[in-house]
């Protein structure tokens, strides 16, 4: 078996693999940054393209000893819109507050540590499925370690994020620094690796980072400001210069994720949590051409499920889809059979139960996730809320939620996009 091919295998990045080919920028005539690559890099990279889509074939078609799909498997083809024998279930936020266990974790190590720990996010990571049986196991991270990775400090406080050199003029966009991910941020891909390598071949392990808008608005903002009024403020006064960073952030992007999934991630989860503050018009003009870039690229490097998480976004989700997304995440404002008679089976859809519902009576929560697969009939549909586990959820009630998604009845084929 040739060496490159043994080390795709055991989830270990080639010597020539995009995760260990260093990303050199340099300016354009117009202004943009050109990838420079090491010579033979793009026909290593093909190469790796093309061994890595084969593993995720070879991988998609492991079923149990009785026949049944593995997790990975069920979760694989619900991106995929094929027919599934019961929806996959996740949450977003599944690791936190809510477990005793984390908090008790939390005791003795700061946020940014256990983030920056891979044996922490790790154990972190899978608190959730022990205690809760999900079907996919996201890694413990956050968005703003891609940002630190740029040369931006960052700070986690209980309020939220701080950046205290905030990116308002063209130098400080200029200053950001391109990067390598198994370098700058070496403890995310040893997180995932070790995920993998607990969880073998029957469980998904998801990969995220943020969207560029949304990133860009902590960067410019400074903190989790409503509205983001500096940001919008770039966008008017400065599109120029938005767009620059938004550019940056993309390209740097692209470049985290892939080495996300060199690392063994089978999906990923790109968050634009803030795009619903944009008119439509703004969004396809700033945040949908970043975003689509991401997507294209990650397409082309291994084909791996794209999962894009948007909230409040009703006005947007028509050109949300235009994304190349495999799978569009909504709130709970959406109606997902809206969506699905809208969309058909050309994209896959998350969500979308209202956190709060997990604070009540646990017949309302069965009845919630039960209503949600009813709307999609359960094909092309990851079930999950429309936003993050609330801290004071009950975890019996997550794991209200969770089985009760698991052991729902499906029903139909998807239908056919209206038009």
């Amino acid at each position: 078996m040739p060496l490159v091919f043994r080390r795709v295998l055991r989830h270990t990045p080639a010597v020539h693999s995009p995760s260990r080919i260093r990303a050199h920028y340099s300016q354009s005539a117009s202004g943009g940054h050109a990838v420079c690559l090491p010579p033979g890099s793009l026909r290593h990279m093909r190469r790796f393209a093309m061994i890595a889509r084969e593993k995720t074939r070879k991988m998609d078609r492991i079923e149990h000893h009785d026949g049944s799909p593995s997790r990975k498997q069920l979760f694989l083809r619900a991106c995929r819109c094929e027919p599934v024998e019961r929806v996959p279930v996740w949450m977003m936020r599944q690791a936190g507050r809510y477990i005793p266990e984390y908090r008790a974790l939390r005791q003795k190590h700061g946020f940014l540590d256990c983030c920056k720990t891979p044996d922490l996010a790790a154990e972190i990571s899978l608190q959730p499925f022990r205690v809760l049986d999900v079907d996919a196991v996201i890694l413990f991270s956050d968005i703003l370690i891609l940002a630190e990775a740029m040369g931006v400090p960052i700070e986690i406080a209980d309020a939220g994020p701080i950046i205290k050199q905030t990116l308002r003029t063209e130098p400080q966009i200029e200053a950001l620094k391109p990067f390598d991910p198994e370098s700058e941020t070496a403890f995310t891909m040893a997180a995932i690796r070790r995920l993998v390598r607990e969880l073998g071949s029957d469980v998904p392990v998801l990969g995220f980072a943020a969207a560029p808008w949304t990133l860009a608005c902590y960067l410019i903002e400074g903190r989790n400001e409503p509205g983001f009024p500096a940001a919008n403020a770039m966008r008017t006064a400065e599109p120029a210069m938005l767009r620059c960073l938004l550019d940056k952030i993309a390209r740097a992007t692209a470049l985290y994720l892939r080495a996300q999934i060199a690392a063994g991630a089978a999906a990923v989860q790109l968050f634009d949590t803030w795009a619903g503050d944009l008119a439509l018009a703004e969004y396809r003009e700033f945040a949908l051409p970043p975003t689509q870039r991401i997507i294209q690229e990650l397409a082309a490097a291994s084909g791996t499920p794209v999962i894009l998480f948007t909230k409040s976004s009703n006005h947007l989700l028509d050109a949300v889809a235009e994304s190349g997304a495999t799978v569009l995440s909504v709130d709970a404002r959406a109606d997902l059979a809206d969506l699905r008679r809208r969309f058909g089976a050309s994209i896959a859809l998350q969500g979308n139960v209202d956190p709060n519902i997990l604070l009540g009576p646990e017949p309302a929560i069965r009845d919630a996730a039960q209503q949600a697969i009813a709307k999609t009939g359960g094909v092309g549909h990851i079930l999950n809320l429309g936003h993050g586990v609330l801290p004071q959820t009950p975890v019996a009630h997550a794991r209200a939620f969770v089985e009760a998604g698991q052991s729902a009845p499906l029903r139909a084929a998807v239908p056919a996009r209206s038009v």
